[in-house]
């Protein structure tokens, strides 16, 4: 009997989720019937938007209902990898970190990522760590200086004693046991850190030639837009050694070239780079992607990967190993949704039944042959660079390909590697390599891989969400689209899961279609939908119930996740993704398709500010800045108030039966705004609504209200 590496098995709930999609479709269509039926015999303006609406929401409950068609659970055994394969035999593994802006990026953080990772409970000279430094800093290259010189009592500090977090930042803020060397190594990093933040001139703390020299790169024509490309080697496995005599890991910092005519290709192109400049380098057959800010929260992190590579009985065809993006510091309830958990946590298993769970940007381990020009696949048949990484013929290879000219005429970004077109490249990649064949696991052990920053901000979540969806709008309008290329170049199921992605921006359709329309016909007397003691009453409780209800299970009883987490993110963020990240990224996406705009990455801050900072843990949301994004949730809370308020009134009168739907709508809305209403009228803080907002917000709802009370009393 062989040794196993990994178990999977389906979810108890797939039969119960396949039982109850079977009864919600038929309630659906008949809902779908009713509508057609009114159109045919009485069509109006308001039917024809309530039909768009349920229609919009019907497609998206058919393409999520694939998520939950055959949801597996993964276990991985780490503890048998030495009966299958030696130590010595275990595949090299480059780790790319990325970073690309040292203000909103701050190097300290950078560096401890990179130490979480070499540190890893794995043979060192197996291992490779390179900064992508798309921003070209001098303070974040120094930073990494700082850093080799501190790894060298770090890592056999954390081997020694067996530490699990081995990001120091965590390590030492989580009070832990002391060592003899646990004082003298908690005051090198705060020195070492002291000195990275410092701001002082730091050339003159750098007393190695080679490093010196390094930052003669950096002339007065040196901009972040344009620049020559920069290597520095920073740790070297054959002559670099710790305190304790043990072999170091490489650390290589790389700027890729970069000229203010040319396209950046953003994030991709730096991955792209970085591959090619492993490639040559130390050409790990295994490759992980990390983001600055997604420190390695377990040691054996690569041994839980290389249960699925490893395995002689593995697919031949598995192309990465995908752990899911989890997150530190985010308050009690995730008031601005940070976790993603349905993403991250519970519909990602569903694709893990199919083809596999996508790409998430970070925390992804890649066969390099499935991401580059390698012919062979095989993290066994791929030779290490025998080359000495310092030697001339390497370096000068290096910048070759990290060159801005280097991709020109090739397949780099539309065959190769990470492919470019879109800011969410990341789901664009594994979306295109499901398509050529490819598939992928996702990896979801109890103590999360990996741990990355979130934003403690409302107009940051939301336009993290606005930049996300119009990238995934970009996947979905072009030749090789999820819903006819996908179709049929992939399990048609797998296939609808990135169409429901993609397409998502559009569920701001019956978003806004619910939260205007019924509450304006309220304030104009006007019933909209079937009354209470109607029969089709019931249908829309059921839809309602059962589609919150089934929401609910999946996020609390089988997510584990509490149900006032559930119900202060999960659904208030939803209406608020739905009322402005999504319209917005359909807007913006619109705009550039005309050649009207044109889009640039903007990195998420990972600053921490003191004063927002407390306010995030405090629970309490912080609007402060006068964004575009506020008006259209707050032009939604106010009217939805007002209708809520006429909608009283008319019960006063003995009209619930016929206006009940629409008052329940407007009490759902004005419930989950409360933080708005907060933030406009009761609070003094420098986090509240600003006041222009809110005085226009009033001011729009005023016209609304006055221009549909001529409306429809004409």
């Amino acid at each position: 009997m062989s040794t196993q590496l990994h178990s999977s098995k389906p979810l108890s709930k797939k039969y119960l989720n396949r039982i109850f999609s079977l009864f919600y479709t038929l309630a659906v269509s008949l809902l779908l019937l009713r509508h057609g039926h009114s159109l045919i015999h009485s069509p109006t303006p308001i039917s024809v938007a309530l039909y768009l609406a349920d229609f919009v929401f019907a497609f998206f409950w058919l393409t999520s209902q694939c998520f939950h068609w055959n949801p597996i659970e993964r276990k991985v055994f780490p503890q048998n990898i030495k009966q299958v394969v030696e130590e010595s035999e275990y595949p090299a593994i480059d780790v790319v970190i990325c970073t690309a802006d040292p203000i909103k990026e701050p190097p300290v953080g950078v560096v401890n990522t990179a130490l979480s990772v070499l540190a890893y409970e794995y043979p060192t000279e197996k291992l490779s760590v390179y900064i992508s430094d798309d921003g070209g800093s001098e303070t974040t290259l120094y930073a990494f200086m700082e850093c080799a010189m501190f790894a060298k009592h770090w890592i056999p500090y954390c081997k020694k004693h067996g530490v699990v977090d081995r990001a120091p930042e965590v390590y030492f803020a989580n009070d832990p046991t002391s060592y003899p060397e646990t004082d003298e190594i908690k005051l090198m990093y705060k020195n070492m850190k002291s000195r990275i933040e410092s701001g002082d001139p730091f050339l003159d703390r750098v007393t190695t030639p080679e490093f010196r020299d390094a930052f003669s790169q950096w002339t007065p024509d040196f901009t972040r837009r344009h620049h020559p490309t920069v290597i520095q080697i920073l740790l070297d496995n054959n002559d670099d050694k710790d305190v304790e005599g043990g072999v170091m890991p490489n650390l290589i910092y790389v700027s890729r070239e970069k000229d203010s005519h040319k396209p950046h290709n953003f994030k991709a192109g730096a991955l792209n780079v970085m591959l090619r400049v492993s490639g040559l380098m130390t050409n790990g057959p295994v490759v992980l992607v990390l983001d600055c800010d997604m420190y390695s929260n377990d040691p054996e992190t690569p041994l839980r990967a290389l249960c699925y590579f490893v395995d002689p009985d593995a697919d031949p065809k598995l192309g990465f190993v995908q752990f899911p993006q989890r997150f530190s510091g985010i308050n009690k309830n995730d008031i601005y949704a940070s976790e993603f958990k349905p993403e991250t946590q519970i519909l990602s298993l569903g694709m893990d039944g199919l083809l596999g769970a996508q790409f998430m940007g970070t925390g992804g381990f890649f066969k390099r042959c499935v991401i580059s020009d390698d012919l062979t696949c095989s993290v066994a048949t791929i030779q290490i660079n025998s080359k000495l990484i310092r030697s001339n013929d390497v370096l000068v290879s290096a910048h070759k390909v990290a060159s801005c000219n280097y991709e020109d005429h090739t397949k780099w970004g539309s065959e190769i590697g990470f492919r470019y077109g879109t800011l969410t490249e990341d789901t664009y990649t594994s979306f295109r390599l499901h398509c050529e064949g490819w598939k992928s696991v996702l990896c979801n052990p109890k103590r999360a891989a990996f741990l990355g920053g979130s934003p403690s901000n409302l107009n940051d979540a939301l336009t993290q969400a606005k930049r996300w969806y119009m990238g995934y709008l970009e996947i979905f309008f072009n030749k090789y689209c999820p819903l006819i290329y996908g179709v049929r170049s992939m399990k048609p199921l797998q296939a609808l899961c990135y169409t429901h992605y993609t397409l998502r921006s559009f569920w701001s359709i019956p978003i806004i279609i619910y939260g205007f329309l019924p509450q304006i016909t309220l304030i104009n007397s006007i019933p909209i939908f079937t009354k209470v003691s109607e029969d089709g009453f019931l249908l829309y409780a059921f839809l309602f119930l059962g589609a919150y209800g089934k929401d609910f299970l999946d996020f609390v009883v089988f997510g584990g996740g509490s149900s006032r987490r559930w119900w202060k993110n999960h659904q208030r963020m939803w209406l608020m993704w739905g009322l402005s990240s999504y319209p917005f990224a359909l807007l913006e996406w619109s705009l550039k398709s005309f050649g009207l705009s044109t889009f640039g990455f903007n990195v998420t801050s990972k600053v921490v500010d003191e004063e927002g900072n407390r306010l995030y843990e405090q629970g309490v949301v912080e609007f402060g800045v006068e964004s575009v994004l506020f008006y259209p949730i707050s032009v939604a809370s106010v009217i939805n108030l007002w209708s809520f308020v006429k909608g009283v009134m008319e019960v006063m009168k003995g009209r619930l039966d016929e206006f009940f739907v629409q008052i329940f709508i407007c009490g759902f809305v004005v419930v989950n705004s409360w933080p708005i209403y907060e933030g406009m009228v009761l609070r003094k803080d420098r986090g509240k609504m600003p006041l222009k907002v809110s005085l226009a917000s009033i001011g729009i709802v005023m016209a609304i209200c006055l221009l549909s009370s001529l409306v429809f009393a004409s």
